[in-house]
Formats: C-alpha cells, sequence, structure tokens
C-alpha cells in the first residue's frame, strides 16, 4: 500500500541529483548510527532472554520424581547384541594404517611430473618465459583507467553520460513523494512528474526503518539559519516508530538518513536502556515522542520549525538548526492526527485529534489553547483555507466534512456549531485524506476507503460535488493537489494497491464549466478523454478486492446532483 504522498514544487530540485560520498566522515556517522541502534537491539535480546528464563525457572521439570529427586534414567542394553558385534584386532588395525599411508605416497609420485609445489613461483625472463604458450606476451599489457585512452578502443564511453541524463530533472518537473509499504519493506519513491509528455515515474527511492504514516516537503538544509538565499530539497517522515527522518532528496544511494529527530545520541547512549524502558511505557516525554509520528507540518514563513503530532497525543515543535525538540504539547488526550500551520498568523498551529476536538494554539504560548472545536467521530484530518484565513475544514472517521469560522469561538464544546457539515462519503467510511486546492478557490478534493474520489465546489458556503471517480487504486489514503499553478488542476491520489496516479481534473467537462474560470485559460487543457497518468504497484489484497461496489455520490442532505456532474461510464 501507498500510505501517503506529498507534491515538491518545480525549481526546487537539482538538475542533476549527486551521489552520497562514502568517505570517513559518512562511515563515522553511519557507525555511530548503527552502534546505537544494535545496542537497543542487544537490550532487547537480553530482556527476551531474561523472561525466557524467568519462566524456566517458574515451570516444574517433567523429570523430576514425586520427592523432588530427579528420577534415574535407565537403559536397557541386549548383552546378545554386544557379544555378536564383531571386533577388529590390534593386527588388522595397523595392517590398514600401513595401506592407507602407502596410497597416498603413490599418490605424490603421480603428481610429482606436474611440478605443483613450484606451480606459483615466478617465471624466468629467458627461454623459461617462453613455456607460458599463448600467455607469453602478458607482461606487455597495459592498463587503462577510461576507455578514451586506450588506443585499442574505438568505441566512445558514454555509459556516464547516459546515466546522468536518466537522473536529469527538468525544471519543468513536478517531484511526487510516496511512502510505500509491500513485502515487509517501507521505502519512500521519489516519482517525477512530467505533466507536458504525461510521464510519471519512479526516480529513485529510499529504504525505510518502518510504515510511512506520513511525509512532509523541507525547503531548508538542516543545520542551517533560515535565510531567503538558503534553499534545500528535504523530506521529513513520519513512521510506526517513535523517530522522524529527514533525507536529502538531491542525494541519491544514501544509506542512512541525514538526520533523525528524536533519536538517542552518543552523549547519552549510557541512558538508552533507560529511553527505551520509559518508550515502551508509552509514558510522554518533552524531548522526544515514544509513539507513532502521525502528522507532519512544516512552516513555510519560520523555515526552521517543524511541527509533529504523534500516538503518545503530544505534538512538538522541533528546531531544524539544532535538532532538538524546542517545546512540547499537551492540549489532547488522545492520538494527534493532523496538523496545520496558519497562512497568515503563522505562529498559529491547528490540530485535530482522535479526542474528536480540534485545537488552535500559539506556539509562543505552550500553555494557551485560543480555540477549541468538537466533532461528531475521530478526526482524520484538518486545513486551513488558503483563499480565506478566518475559515478551516476538519474530516472525520465518519466521512464528513466540516466548514469552522475560527473567529467563532465556543465557549464549551457543546456550543460547537460549524458554519455547514457535508456528509462527503457513505457512513461508515472513513474520509481518509482531503485537500483544499492552494491555486483555485472553492475546489476540494475527498478520498475515502470507499474506493472513490470526490471533487467538491465550496464557494460562496454552498458545498455541490462536481464529479466521483473510481481511480483503481483500492481503499484511497492520500489525495493531494500540485502545488504550482501551471499545474493547479493535478490531483494526485494513492491507495491500499500500492499505485501512485496523478489525475488532470481539468480535461473533465463538469470540472472546466465550474472552475476555468477562476484560473488562466493556459492551465486549462481539454479534451474528449481524462488524462490519468499512473505506475502500477502491487496487486489488490483479498480485503480490497470485496464488496466492490459504487460510491453513493449524494450532496449535502440528499440534494439532487448539480447540472455540472457527470457519471463514469465503464469505457472511461
Amino acid at each position: 500500500m501507498i500510505t501517503s504522498t506529498a507534491w515538491v514544487p518545480r525549481g526546487f530540485a537539482a538538475e542533476f541529483p549527486d551521489r552520497k560520498p562514502f568517505d570517513e566522515d559518512e562511515f563515522s556517522r553511519i557507525a555511530e548510527i548503527a552502534q546505537l541502534k544494535l545496542d537497543d537491539a542487544r537490550d532487547d535480546l537480553d530482556e527476551a532472554r531474561a523472561d525466557e528464563e524467568a519462566e524456566a525457572d517458574d515451570a516444574e521439570p517433567s523429570t523430576e520424581a514425586s520427592n523432588g529427586d530427579a528420577a534415574p534414567v535407565e537403559m536397557e542394553i541386549d548383552d546378545e547384541e554386544v557379544k555378536d558385534t564383531p571386533r577388529e584386532t590390534k593386527a588388522e588395525k595397523k595392517k590398514k594404517k600401513s595401506k592407507s599411508k602407502k596410497d597416498d605416497e603413490d599418490a605424490d609420485d603421480d603428481l610429482k611430473e606436474y611440478n605443483l609445489d613450484t606451480y606459483d613461483d615466478d617465471e624466468g625472463d629467458g627461454e623459461d618465459a617462453q613455456t607460458m604458450g599463448m600467455f607469453g606476451n602478458i607482461k606487455s599489457l597495459a592498463y587503462y583507467e577510461n576507455n578514451a585512452e586506450d588506443p585499442y578502443i574505438t568505441l566512445p564511453d558514454n555509459e556516464d553520460d547516459s546515466e546522468r541524463e536518466e537522473l536529469q530533472i527538468l525544471p519543468s518537473d513536478n517531484l511526487l513523494l510516496a511512502g510505500r509499504f509491500e513485502d515487509e519493506l517501507a521505502h519512500l519513491e521519489v516519482y517525477v512528474y512530467e505533466d507536458d509528455s504525461d510521464n510519471l515515474y519512479v526516480h529513485h527511492d529510499l529504504m525505510l526503518p518502518a510504515i510511512p504514516l506520513c511525509i512532509e516537503w523541507l525547503d531548508l538544509p538542516i543545520k542551517t539559519a533560515p535565510t531567503p538565499t538558503v534553499k534545500g530539497n528535504f523530506a521529513a517522515i513520519g513512521t510506526t516508530d517513535p523517530e522522524i527522518e529527514i533525507w536529502n532528496l538531491d542525494t541519491i544511494d544514501a544509506l542512512y538518513p541525514d538526520a533523525i529527530l528524536g533519536a538517542p545520541t552518543p552523549s547519552t547512549s549510557s541512558s538508552i536502556k533507560k529511553k527505551k524502558k520509559k518508550k515502551k511505557s508509552k509514558t510522554p516525554m518533552t524531548t522526544h515522542h515514544t509513539d507513532s509520528i502521525l502528522s507532519l507540518a512544516a512552516n513555510r514563513t519560520h523555515r526552521n520549525l517543524l511541527a509533529s503530532g504523534s500516538a503518545d497525543t503530544t505534538i512538538k515543535l522541533w528546531d531544524l538548526t539544532t535538532l532538538t525538540a524546542a517545546h512540547s504539547y499537551t492540549h489532547h488526550t488522545d492520538k494527534v492526527s493532523s496538523l496545520s500551520w496558519h497562512p497568515s498568523s503563522t505562529t498559529i498551529l491547528l490540530s485535530g485529534s482522535w479526542d474528536r476536538t480540534a485545537a488552535a494554539a500559539d506556539m509562543r504560548t505552550p500553555n494557551t489553547v485560543s480555540g477549541r472545536w468538537g466533532a461528531d467521530a475521530d478526526i482524520e484530518g484538518v486545513r486551513w483555507d488558503p483563499h480565506d484565513n478566518n475559515y478551516f475544514y476538519i474530516s472525520t472517521d465518519a466521512g464528513t466534512l466540516h466548514l469552522h469560522d475560527a473567529r467563532v469561538v465556543p465557549g464549551t464544546l457543546a456550543a460547537t456549531k460549524p458554519v455547514w457539515t457535508l456528509q462527503a462519503h457513505s457512513n461508515g467510511s472513513s474520509l481518509t485524506s482531503f485537500d483544499v486546492n492552494p491555486v483555485i478557490p472553492g475546489f476540494i478534493a475527498t478520498g475515502s476507503t470507499d474506493k472513490t474520489v470526490k471533487l467538491w465546489n465550496v464557494a460562496d458556503q454552498k458545498p455541490s460535488m462536481v464529479v466521483t471517480r473510481e481511480l483503481d487504486v483500492g481503499k484511497i489514503f492520500s489525495v493531494s493537489f500540485a502545488p504550482d499553478r501551471e499545474v493547479g488542476f493535478r490531483l494526485a491520489v494513492a491507495g491500499s494497491q500500492g499505485v501512485v496516479k496523478v489525475w488532470d481534473t481539468s480535461t473533465n467537462a463538469a470540472v472546466r464549466r465550474i472552475f476555468a474560470d477562476r484560473v488562466p485559460e493556459s492551465v486549462v487543457k481539454e479534451g474528449k478523454e481524462e488524462r490519468v497518468v499512473g505506475v502500477e504497484g502491487g496487486e489488490e489484497s483479498e480485503s480490497d478486492s470485496e464488496d466492490e461496489g459504487e460510491g453513493e455520490g449524494a450532496g449535502q442532505d440528499g440534494e439532487e446532483q448539480p447540472d455540472g456532474w457527470e457519471s463514469m461510464s465503464d469505457e472511461e
């Protein structure tokens, strides 16, 4: 399955990615990380052995007698068998030994003619050298560092050039990041999306230690002071492990991440075992997470800040210049599933939790929550509206989507009332992912475990469904719009079948009719057929292949579909 996706805006990826140099510094860093992981594994092994020994001591041995003494073990021996067994005499043994020695001497005489004792000795320079026969000219052979210097090779050596060309990323290309888990292996796949040529392919991938749950793109190199001229291309990845890995996307063949947030350092290696016991108890800590990382959010204004939400119910604010947790927040009582920074008030962080509340808090005041809004089910996602910063959206596990006015802060949870509530997907199907288009106002996409993607027009606070599609990606875990204006209609969809697809929604007639007047004509592509570009993955699991059915496709309160709605035919 593919659990999460994230776009990289155009112009940030290096045209030719570098290979990770394996020098002494890199070797020392990897050895340091490997040693910490090895110590962790040894602690686990010691604990497991201690538990086994404790269980063995508690259990009574089966060989003990009723009076507590060990029961004797008796073996029956047949005297007749012993008598009938033939025994070799000393004379027979001596005869066999003498015969074996003679055979060895005869074998040595046969091999003497081949002069094997001096087989590896250097040959002489005179007539003895002629005995090498066809290898007589071996000393005249020369080694050349490359084909261009060898006079006997006339073919040009273009292998490096062709490989370099394959790795090239053009300024007009987008990168698409996808977290894949398949056959007990976890990867971060880096796709290149070429919009002009309708091409999507895997550029390179990175090995991850556990199932990826969330991905966030970073535009600042780690341990670097944020300045307008400094740009980077990194990815922060949260997994089922309590650490956050940061990888450089402009480097291929890397063995380990460039940084790990929340991991023990060599200076604290003496307390690894103590920390590990605390980690197992799931007790919240101020310096690191103790459970899975469920959500990440990078601050685009204060670029050195990264927020993370965890299953340990805490939110951590990380400083990428020091790679440490600057603050820890505990205003939720259950898993923190989603985070979103306010577009204009850049210190306000919106968080959604499985405690069925969304909270807005100023990160400068750790113990103060500006507002808290309730929901009808566990919250799966939260997003600020990029076109009107006074509003934000909440999606839930019950398939509903809510719009809230941040200026109306309820005094109690009972007084919480959204601007509108939309049953986006059938009740019983979780609204696993949704995204607000950053370029086109009022354009929202939702994805669900019912295997459908739905596009919505929410302009003027009147939500209505535009179109629904099944893109054959299984249960949908991620939908995300491309960030650039030139590709604002492109929607990445991924799910349980391990397939990533990019849908150019502007090729749908209903989408063009409703949204085309909100963007320049140059970004709208008309065509008779809808354009979907994908990279096929593994087969669908048995659980996904069951209960194949169409999405409900109902608007708010069971309204009839607007004129712009179209159903998908079998041919399409």
